[in-house]
């Protein structure tokens, strides 16, 4: 018998292709406007403009789906703080409240994938050879972003030549670096309800694992009832973020609407360069040191990128990887990693994992010593590293998190602040980046665990 064409799969294939090319023609139709309204053509950036939004709202018509749409809100975003700042500015709401939803679920939705992934599936002696694993992952993929952003940085020599100005924006206050002592005793929540109140997602985390290695020991009569509630709670939260999402394109596009609008993109030029050098830098990272693990560890390229697409979306957009974190951990688990390495791994590495700060980290350090015109020898670089190894760990509930470990990291080893509260000015675009590359790091860690543990399903 004659085998029947694969009509879908090829239509899928060109589908996809079609989608790339409009994303990338929009990307550069929006670019291409930006600048022309930066130097004197106000109408015909408009006009460009408007034609990548046609074209992508085109394309979001014919195949419906949430990154497009959050990808078509950013660029409605981008015209509406280009050509409205006053208005874009006020636009804030549905962000605010997209993020609040997404908190009100998350501590639930941790506690209950978390304890039915343990107590409900007979991983208890798993737990800890999960967790070793997880962290010494962590550690080295981190590692080796802070050492990379570090190289880019040198090789690049940005940071020289910039005029630092005698006065910018105030910034968070430092904070001194934690011993790791105090990075143990924080893993520990002094009272489960207040974790919860303040959304201390690795605290939850840490109480959900005893709580389920406590249930999982418990005789069948009685272990059995709890799981089935956990099990329907964690089935309800899910459904809950299927309905939130329905708001995440238009907080997208009011995120980006803000950002534009309050900064405009006369204030990014005189750290453009900045801002290129660290995608390029984080362009590199995914080459050099994520594509060689996905491919070490035969991870599925082609699904996982798939999987992570709009959690990606979603945090680059936001600039907030708890935005992401729900709908992370249904697409991983969809993709095939168990749920009960899913709700340990990703929480775990919002404080742990942190790769696109840790490029982001390094690079900001020899930043802020070439803008300063101080030079630094190989053995201060690895003094510096160093202490961002230790002082990254257990801030990713703090606002402007990777600001606060450059300041203390910067009174650490003398370094002065002002070069540090010229990145203000463009904090936000480069925390884009950085937040997208935390949610695909974050996301990556589970299928790497769970490839080792062989527990992978969809390879």
């Amino acid at each position: 018998m004659k085998a029947m064409p694969a009509q879908p799969a090829t239509d899928a294939r060109t589908g996809t292709r079609l989608v790339a090319i409009a994303a990338v023609a929009a990307l550069a139709l929006l670019l291409a406007g930006a600048a022309a309204g930066l130097f004197a053509h106000p109408a015909l950036g408009a006009v460009l403009r408007c034609i990548a939004i046609t074209l992508v709202t085109v394309v979001a018509l014919r195949r419906p789906s949430l990154m497009l749409w959050t990808f078509l809100c950013m660029l409605a975003g981008v015209e509406l703080g280009l050509d409205a700042p006053k208005f874009a500015i006020e636009a804030r709401l549905p962000g605010d409240l997209f993020l609040r939803l997404i908190r009100m679920i998350v501590a639930p939705l941790v506690f209950a994938m978390i304890v039915t992934g343990i107590a409900g599936h007979g991983q208890l002696r798993s737990v800890g050879r999960v967790a070793v694993k997880a962290l010494i992952y962590f550690e080295v993929v981190t590692t080796l972003g802070l050492i990379l952003g570090a190289v880019i940085m040198n090789l690049a020599g940005t940071g020289r030549g910039v005029v630092v100005p005698a006065a910018t924006e105030a910034a968070p206050a430092a904070q001194p670096v934690q011993t790791w002592q105090q990075i143990v005793l924080n893993l520990v929540p002094e009272n489960i309800a207040q974790a919860v109140a303040q959304n201390q997602i690795l605290q939850v985390a840490i109480f959900s694992v005893l709580f389920g290695c406590a249930l999982a020991v418990l005789p069948e009569p009685k272990r059995s009832p709890l799981i089935t509630v956990l099990q329907s709670l964690a089935d309800v939260m899910f459904q809950m973020t299927r309905y939130i999402l329905y708001l995440a394109p238009i907080a997208a596009g009011a995120a980006i609407a803000y950002t534009v609008g309050k900064t405009g993109l006369e204030t990014l030029l005189p750290l453009a360069k900045l801002v290129v050098t660290y995608y390029l830098a984080l362009a590199a990272f995914c080459v050099l040191v994520l594509l060689p693990i996905l491919v070490l560890y035969r991870v599925p390229l082609r699904g996982f990128l798939a999987a992570v697409g709009e959690p990606a979306a979603i945090g680059f957009a936001t600039t907030t990887s708890e935005a992401a974190l729900p709908l992370a951990m249904e697409r991983m688990e969809e993709f095939g990693v168990p749920r009960w390495i899913v709700s340990f791994v990703i929480p775990t590495g919002y404080s742990f994992n942190m790769t696109g700060s840790s490029v982001y980290l390094s690079m900001a350090a020899v930043f802020v010593a070439q803008a300063a015109g101080i030079h630094l020898t190989v053995g201060r670089q690895i003094a510096i590293l160093a202490i961002l190894v230790v002082a990254s760990k257990g801030v990713a509930g703090v606002p402007r998190a990777t600001l606060v470990v450059l300041l203390a990291t910067a009174s650490a080893i003398a370094l002065p602040v002002a070069p540090i509260l010229l990145l203000l000015g463009v904090d936000t675009l480069m925390d884009m980046g950085r937040t997208m590359m935390n949610v695909v790091g974050n996301c990556m860690a589970s299928a790497i665990i769970a490839r080792s543990e062989g527990e992978l399903e969809s390879a």
